[in-house]
Formats: structure tokens, C-alpha cells, sequence
């Protein structure tokens, strides 16, 4: 099996080291920078439970050099999905699976879905469709991530926590393919179950993302400290809300409450958000993947979203003053 990740960072990382000290795939990585020279010079390393390996995996800085493909991860950002199409593409065979590992409300989210809106291509995560024309949603396998992992210095990768990477077909079915590739994840010591419904376990995940991460952006503030404060956990809980109403709108199930979904987020810690991070350190924020496409979802099935209009006005504008979003 041939499997390439595409965006070794923290969570590409992360994977690829473990599917490759399994020996069992050929498995390759497209990187760059001093990342890229470290991995071709020491292998990549990585650090879990205390203990560090390192895995013998092929690294290249251009796709073409590794030709096509079983799988490709995709472990990039959602904004960083189009501007790589073009390198991603000498990756793709015939029958090529796409495994999109983004946050967010993914860009193939109404492909064999069924109803009215089926095939609806959304504008905040791809505009003008040109993910879907180029890739295909029939390649997409999609993924919810869990692990939380660093890159401590160029090719070394220390896991956090979290072993599980759900996966599912955009159709609901299990498939042989993706029956295949969660066999290969298990074998390599990663959690791997195959949902049949992959878009209410993506959803359970935006939605703390879609309030803790704005929020956390405007305030400087931690999970904790936001679940602890009655106002930005009133803020929260209502974009939470909000956003429910959409999704239950559109077949999902939400198998826990909201408040348990916020104490799970307070319990986090004294974490800063991707989000927050991101605008720290001046870069690209996930703000349409995580916030615009939510409210893109609420125009399209008729449910109002005033609270997540509000932060969402805010922390684009905050954004775009610090060169974090592209206008």
C-alpha cells in the first residue's frame, strides 16, 4: 500500500511515523525547509510516552518525485488545501483516495449526502468549487483528528495525547478502501474507527471549535478560562446553539449535551486555541473553515445565526489589521 502524507507538520507528522515503523506500507511524506533537510538527513523522529524512534520514511519536496498514490493524507490546514492543488496532483491515480484530516466544516460536505441540497458546493471553504473540480469528492475519505502533537525542532515530532483518527465514507458505507486503511492505522497502534455517519462526529467537533476558537482569539483567553467566565461562556453556549439548530436541520446527531460539550473544553485546560495561536504568531487563521462556513450552512437551510454573525464580524476584522486573513 502506498500511502503519502501531504503536510508532515505536527499531525502529518505524527501519522507518518507510525504508519511508517509498522513496515508494513510504503509510505512517503511531501515536507519542506529545514524540516524536509532534517528528515532526509536523521529520519523522522518521534517522541511519545517519554520514549523517542525514528522512522526511515521517503521525503521529498516536490510530489512528482513520489509518483502516485494508494492514499494521500491531506494534514493541512482547510485555507491551505487550494494553493497546494497543483503540487498535489502528481499524486493522483485513477483510484487514488483522498483522506482530508481538516478542521471545520469540510468543502465536499454535501457530496452524497442526498436531499435538496445535494452536490451544493460551499463558497467559505471553497471558493468557485475549485477544490471539488480539481480533486473530486468521489476520492474523499473523510477524518475527524483527535491527537494533539508539536514540531519540537525540524524532524522531531513529540505526541501530546489522543490516538484516535476517525474515519468515514462521505456516503455513509464501509467500504473496502477505507476498510483498508483503518486495518493499517490499527496495526500501526492508532485508534481508527469507521463511522457511518462521519459528518455528526465532524460536527461535535466544531462545535466548540466554532465558538471556543474565536473567542479565545479576541480575548487572549484559555479553554479554562473561558468556560470559567459566565459571559464568554454564555457567548459560547449560544453559538453552540445556533449552530445545533443547523446541523439537527441538516440530519445531524448530536449524541451529547451542549454543557457537556463545554465542560469537555474547560477541562482541556489552560490551553490556547489553534486560533489564538495562529494570530500570536501571525499566521493564516482558520477562521471560514471553523466560523464563515457555519454561517454559510445557516443561510442555506434557513436558520438564523446573529450571535456567530457577531464574533464572526469581530474576529475577521481582527484578523485582517494583524495580516491573519487574506482580503
Amino acid at each position: 500500500m502506498r500511502i503519502s502524507i501531504f503536510g508532515a507538520g505536527a499531525i502529518g507528522g505524527y501519522l507518518a511515523a507510525k504508519l511508517a515503523m509498522t513496515g508494513r506500507v510504503d509510505l512517503s511524506i511531501v515536507a519542506r525547509g529545514a524540516h524536509l533537510d532534517a528528515i532526509r538527513t536523521n529520519g523522522l523522529r518521534l517522541i511519545e510516552d517519554g520514549h523517542e524512534s525514528v522512522a526511515s520514511v521517503r521525503a521529498a519536496a516536490q510530489a512528482q518525485e513520489l509518483g502516485v498514490q494508494d492514499y494521500v493524507v491531506l494534514a493541512l490546514k482547510a485555507h491551505s488545501v487550494a494553493p497546494a492543488l497543483d503540487q498535489i496532483a502528481p499524486l493522483l491515480g485513477e483510484g487514488t483516495a483522498v483522506v482530508t484530516m481538516q478542521n471545520g466544516v469540510p468543502w465536499w460536505y454535501f457530496h452524497r449526502i442526498g436531499g435538496s441540497l445535494e452536490g451544493t458546493r460551499l463558497q467559505a471553504v471553497d471558493p468557485g468549487g475549485v477544490i471539488w473540480d480539481r480533486l473530486g469528492p468521489d476520492r474523499v475519505i473523510g477524518s475527524v483528528v483527535y491527537p494533539a502533537a508539536e514540531v519540537d525542532a525540524p524532524g522531531l515530532v513529540r505526541h501530546i495525547e489522543g490516538k484516535r483518527f476517525s474515519l468515514g465514507e462521505p456516503s455513509g458505507e464501509k467500504s473496502e478502501r477505507v476498510t483498508r486503511l483503518a486495518e493499517e492505522m490499527v496495526a500501526a497502534g492508532l485508534q481508527a474507527p469507521v463511522r457511518d455517519d462521519i459528518r455528526s462526529e465532524i460536527w461535535v467537533k466544531l462545535w466548540g471549535n466554532l465558538s471556543f476558537n474565536p473567542i479565545s482569539a479576541l480575548t487572549g483567553s484559555t479553554l479554562a478560562a473561558i468556560a470559567a467566565d459566565e459571559a464568554t461562556r454564555t457567548l459560547a453556549r449560544t453559538m453552540m446553539l445556533e449552530a445545533q439548530a443547523i446541523g439537527e436541520s441538516l440530519g445531524v446527531r448530536f449524541p451529547i449535551s451542549v454543557d457537556r460539550r463545554i465542560k469537555g473544553a474547560g477541562d482541556v485546560g489552560e490551553h490556547k486555541t489553534s486560533m489564538l495561536q495562529d494570530l500570536e504568531r501571525g499566521r493564516p487563521m482558520e477562521i471560514d473553515a471553523l466560523v464563515t462556513a457555519v454561517q454559510e450552512l445557516g443561510r442555506l437551510t434557513g436558520q438564523p445565526t446573529p450571535t456567530i454573525d457577531s464574533v464572526l464580524a469581530l474576529v475577521r476584522r481582527l484578523a485582517i489589521e494583524r495580516g491573519c486573513y487574506p482580503v
